[in-house]
């Protein structure tokens, strides 16, 4: 590695060092997207450290066991740079951050109970940084923040009473948010532009330019970092607002005898429509933690954000109206849901992945316990384990039996050609509720189920 820290240089040499892998990267927080951040770095050359507090992640990472079997293709980038030596896992941050050129942060930022957001790791992190960060390194924030996180905040925890470090002399710091869906990460990588805002505008090339070493994409430069943060807050909560949005719709069209899925595939041919589908609830660690972000970062400078509060308010109410369409079958056939058996067919908050962080299956499955209903969960990615304390099935077909009903929470692909047929000959009632579109109404009819689709009209 390069003797002279990165801030030393001028860009033609930090450049150069970039160029050539000579700068040292430590990438703390190696979970769902800080690892394979850390293996695309390692990929490009670079001598990549991946820290967590998580010493049973690190270990099997150090063993060669590659933890994220549900994202395609980095398995084997992750065998690659373990073989050659750009990339191992660390839980000792006071030995790897000393000696590093670049220190990321991909720490998770989510919404606890309160709806306010948690910035606990990263407070954390800052006070790791104030004590064992050398002068003249450079630290760059994947995480989503709020805007003026940073400036406010962060940046004072790094330089505690200042003695040693300041930001802009000594140090410096930077934002590149995390852009990538799980179980599409390595493709959003290589597509999707990334955002860079820092405190000063050499910091600013100097990240331009690592990222443009480790991925195929443009960079675009804003004038600082809560500018770059906002961005990124902004297209997610784009999408919560308008899953609401049209959550609220299929409600009304259901009443409406109107077909939702109908809807949606003749309004996307208008060139400026974007398509979004009505759902059990709006999940996973982004959408519904960046809503909460943006009203409390309102909250902080006296504004209301009505739109994006309602948009969480509709959201948040799927789960209880999925609950509620169940509840009106079996009223339709003059039974009642208490002491019945319900299967819940997908965990996961969305499709193909193992992850279930604010799941709209983890309410339903409350509600309907507290209902007096006796659950039963399969999902391809949780088969034979424990979820939410229910120990879950090993198969589609063994679920089915002794069950009354089942309500598709999650449009795993392996349920997208699922046999009606089976539904009918093995569910008791047959109860089921589809609220991701994967069956059609009429189909469902013909295979004698008594059934309900959101937003389905039927």
């Amino acid at each position: 590695m390069n003797q002279n820290k990165i801030l030393t240089m001028n860009l033609d040499e930090a450049y150069a060092a970039i160029e050539s892998n000579q700068i040292l990267i430590c990438a703390i927080g190696i979970g769902r997207i800080g690892l394979p951040t850390a293996l695309s770095f390692a990929y490009s050359g670079l001598k990549t450290i991946g820290v967590d507090i998580n010493t049973d992640l690190v270990n099997m990472i150090n063993s060669g066991e590659f933890p994220l079997k549900d994202e395609p293709e980095y398995d084997k980038i992750f065998d690659l740079v373990i073989k050659n030596g750009t990339f191992h896992a660390s839980s000792n941050a006071s030995e790897v951050i000393p000696k590093s050129d670049v220190v990321i942060l991909s720490l998770p930022t989510p919404a606890v109970s309160t709806s306010v957001p948690n910035y606990s790791a990263l407070r954390t992190v800052g006070k790791q940084l104030n004590e064992y960060l050398s002068a003249n390194s450079l630290v760059i924030v994947e995480s989503t923040i709020e805007p003026g996180f940073i400036e406010n905040e962060l940046i004072g925890i790094i330089e505690g009473d200042k003695s040693r470090l300041e930001a802009g002399k000594n140090f410096s710091i930077g934002v590149c948010p995390e852009t990538a869906n799980p179980g599409e990460i390595l493709s959003d990588f290589k597509k999707l532009p990334r955002l860079v805002g820092s405190i000063d505008e050499k910091t600013t090339s100097i990240i331009t330019k690592i990222y443009q070493h480790v991925f195929p994409v443009e960079l675009i430069p804003m004038p600082d970092c809560k500018t770059a943060n906002a961005v990124k807050l902004t297209t997610n909560v784009f999408r919560d607002i308008n899953i609401a949005f049209i959550n609220e719709l299929s409600i009304m069209f259901e009443k409406l005898g109107i077909d939702t899925k109908k809807v949606l595939l003749a309004a996307k041919s208008k060139y400026n429509f974007q398509v979004h589908y009505p759902g059990a609830g709006v999940g996973g660690p982004c959408l519904p933690a960046n809503s909460y972000q943006f009203l409390n970062t309102a909250k902080t400078v006296g504004c209301e954000l009505k739109i994006v509060q309602s948009g969480r308010a509709i959201n948040e109410k799927m789960p209880f109206y999925t609950i509620e369409l169940l509840s009106k079958l079996f009223e339709s056939v003059n039974s009642n849901i208490e002491n019945k058996t319900i299967l819940i067919l997908g965990v996961s908050y969305k499709p193909n992945v193992k992850d279930i962080q604010i799941t709209p299956a983890e309410t339903i499955i409350e509600k309907l316990k507290i209902m007096n209903v006796n659950v039963k969960i399969f999902d391809p990615f949780f088969k034979s384990t424990t979820v939410f304390g229910i120990k879950t099935e090993s198969d589609l077909n063994s679920s089915l039996e002794n069950t009354d009903g089942m309500i598709i929470v999650t449009s795993h692909d392996e349920f997208k050609n699922i046999d009606l047929n089976l539904l009918k000959s093995k569910l008791r009632m047959p109860m089921v509720v589809d609220t991701r579109g994967i069956i059609d109404p009429e189909d469902a009819k013909k295979a004698g189920l008594t059934f309900k689709g959101l937003g389905r009209g039927q």
